[in-house]
């Protein structure tokens, strides 16, 4: 049985006018529509031609893949740009970036160098506490470090494949490697689609499901000897190609269906236009992309990519902008394209004439002083951040950070301190999430775990909800022992104790805790169980909490309280860039008047409702800081240091609604 047809090695001019066209895409994407291009699958299918193609060729000239040379050529050609952008985009973001992002960008910093950012960014992209993290300089890594994954590893795809072929099947290796390749398109296709529908944030970092991508790469390098269309034909299929990989973006809002089937839809552009260039005609699209201008670009399409990002969030920043203007995206541009001729002719140029066979020490020593400076900054970063934060937990004093106390114990705060969110940014959410104890968004059933006096307790309550019934935690806390409170906490991200979705706001695994979580409270029955009221600036209580509340009638009394104002932007960084004054907003957008229960019928007996907002806003404003605390975390969840704060009005409340409990008991 004769093997599948080598196809003739040469030069293809056309994939360099490609990469050109689809880092220019993502940039423009990226600056001026804020959307995604789906030019990152259209280095993933070229990246799967090209490197199957070079290893398929190694396989049959050696008889192995040398694989400790492989994996130094890549990174004698991927490294040295890479740790150069890296090392500067740290530098920046110490100066610029507020000090707020500095953990955020730490982090990244670090999955950026060992190429597992899409990794974080997946696990990010599904986590409900990190979604109000801001873009990083090093978010656009995840496609680096996808693919870096994938060169790692398919040098072991195409070994087994020539292994099996001889020492199993029996058969020609290449059809044997078209038969793996198949293999593993159908699966990470099938599996692509299934986590899109059901996980499609998740998915979209996930490099199972991108696999099939490089796959069909792989394929189309196997078969494209077979693959032969008239000069009129291909001429059409070029143009079609390209036209389909420049408009992707436009037709398809690609950030939130990709990377399920409709990621076939950019790749057989990528496709089409690599089949035409076999028999280019006078009109050809290859034409285009082979041109010298294109053909001068390409060698720079690399360097451009890792530099365009970290300069539009630098902008972002230094101009305290959320748009950017024309000359400015071209401004961007023109500086991220004389950065990458820059760096890819003094740095990375030098670096690739260098050999791998002849020059591996000198080879490995170069990359390791680009490799040693970046770690050693992140590491020293991290260590100075925890200092900070240290000597701020050294020098705090309820004095200085009074937080509501100003407003219920009449205290003047000190006003020569900066305002704090938290004690310690890794265990500035409350305590039962660093404990593990609630269920992640996406995640299914419940969790319970008590806190507070769980040894003889005279009072239970149930703290029952998302993380804006969560966010209260702190204040309950202050103030459990003393009351000999125990606190059942029921938690899961991003839902509501509710019986309804919220026009589908609330996901399945939500709606399906919320039925879970009704037999543990009524089986406990608690004293008061905990929740809120209202939602953000809604001006009546929400007909699915009601009915929830219904289920307890005669069982359990609900202590709903009112959410918090929403603000408009995220208030640590917005305070540390603007001030305090400029991040407030109006008391009457925010909370509308009357209090939504007064104008809510078919309200159950068994609700005590609590309204706090007076220790969030005055008649006019709702505040940032308070007491020299920031009063959130974020835009809409309260800092745990101000909850703290909060313990004593907090607890007014609760003694009322156990009166009141008391009552209807008798």
């Amino acid at each position: 049985m004769s093997d599948l047809r080598i196809a003739e090695k040469k030069f293809r001019p056309e994939l360099e006018g490609i990469r050109v066209v689809a880092a220019l895409l993502v940039a423009i994407y990226h600056i001026w529509l804020g959307s995604v291009s789906g030019g990152v699958d259209v280095f993933f299918i070229v990246s799967g031609y090209l490197i199957t193609t070079s290893l398929i060729s190694k396989m049959e000239k050696q008889g192995e893949i040398r694989y400790f040379e492989y994996v130094l050529g890549l990174m004698r050609r991927l490294f040295p740009i890479a740790f150069v952008v890296i090392f500067t985009s740290s530098i920046l973001a110490f100066l610029l970036l507020p000090q707020t992002q500095w953990r955020q960008v730490i982090s990244e910093m670090f999955s950026s160098a060992f190429y597992f950012q899409n990794w974080q960014l997946a696990t990010n992209a599904v986590d409900y506490l990190a979604q109000n993290n801001e873009a990083s300089p090093f978010q656009h890594f995840w496609a680096l470090s996808l693919q870096g994954q994938f060169y790692i590893t398919w040098p072991l795809v195409i070994f087994l494949a020539f292994i099996a072929a001889k020492k199993i099947f029996k058969t020609p290796p290449r059809k044997t490697l078209l038969a793996l390749l198949s293999i593993l398109f159908v699966a990470s296709l099938t599996y692509s689609i299934y986590i899109t529908n059901v996980n499609q944030p998740w998915a979209y970092f996930d490099t199972f499901a991108r696999i099939w991508e490089f796959s069909l790469g792989g394929i189309l390098a196997l078969l494209i000897p077979y693959l032969a269309f008239n000069k009129s034909i291909s001429t059409i299929m070029g143009w079609i190609g390209l036209i389909i990989i420049c408009f992707t973006g436009m037709v398809l809002p690609v950030s939130t269906v990709f990377p399920g089937y409709v990621a076939l839809l950019p790749t057989t552009g990528v496709i089409l236009v690599i089949l035409s260039a076999e028999n280019a005609g006078r009109f050809a699209v290859k034409r285009f992309l082979g041109s010298k201008l294109l053909m001068f670009l390409g060698g720079f399409s690399y360097a451009f990519y890792l530099w365009h990002w970290p300069l539009l969030i630098f902008y972002y920043t230094y101009f305290n902008t959320e748009t950017i203007s024309t000359t400015a995206g071209i401004f961007i541009m023109s500086i991220a394209l004389s950065l990458s001729i820059i760096t890819t002719k003094l740095i990375e140029s030098p670096i690739r004439r260098l050999s791998v066979k002849q020059s591996k020490v000198k080879l490995i020593s170069i990359l390791f002083l680009f490799i040693v400076p970046v770690v050693a900054l992140n590491i020293a970063w991290g260590q100075y951040l925890d200092k900070e934060q240290q000597y701020l937990k050294e020098q705090y004093d309820t004095v200085d950070y009074p937080g509501a106390r100003v407003l219920y114990d009449n205290i003047e705060a000190a006003s020569d301190v900066k305002p704090i969110a938290s004690l310690d940014p890794n265990n500035e959410l409350p305590a039962f999430y660093t404990e593990d104890c609630y269920v992640y968004m996406n995640a299914s059933g419940v969790k319970m775990c008590s806190y507070g006096e769980t040894d003889n307790p005279e009072y239970t309550i149930a703290l029952v909800g998302g993380s804006h019934s969560g966010h209260w935690f702190p204040a309950l806390e202050g103030f459990a022992d003393e009351m000999n409170i125990q606190i059942d906490v029921y938690n899961k991200d991003a839902c509501r104790f509710s019986t309804q979705d919220f026009n589908g706001k609330l996901d399945d695994t939500c709606m399906e805790w919320n039925e879970l979580v009704v037999e543990p409270l009524l089986e406990s029955k608690p004293d008061l169980i905990f929740t809120t009221a209202t939602v953000a600036d809604g001006s009546t209580v929400p007909q699915g909490y009601i009915e929830m509340w219904e289920k307890f009638e005669g069982i359990t009394n609900i202590f709903a309280i009112r959410d918090n104002p929403k603000m408009t932007e995220d208030i640590p960084t917005c305070v540390e860039v603007n001030g305090p004054e400029d991040c407030t907003v109006s008391r009457s957008e925010a909370l509308p008047e009357p209090q939504p229960w007064e104008v809510t019928e078919g309200i159950p007996n068994n609700v005590y409702f609590a309204d706090l907002s007076d220790y969030f806003c005055d008649d006019k404003t709702c505040q940032s800081v308070i007491g020299n605390v920031l009063v959130y975390r974020d835009d809409h969840h309260i800092s745990t240091l101000y909850s703290k704060t909060l313990a004593t009005p907090l607890k007014k409340e609760v003694l009322k609604a156990l009166e009141q409990e008391s009552v209807n008991n008798e």
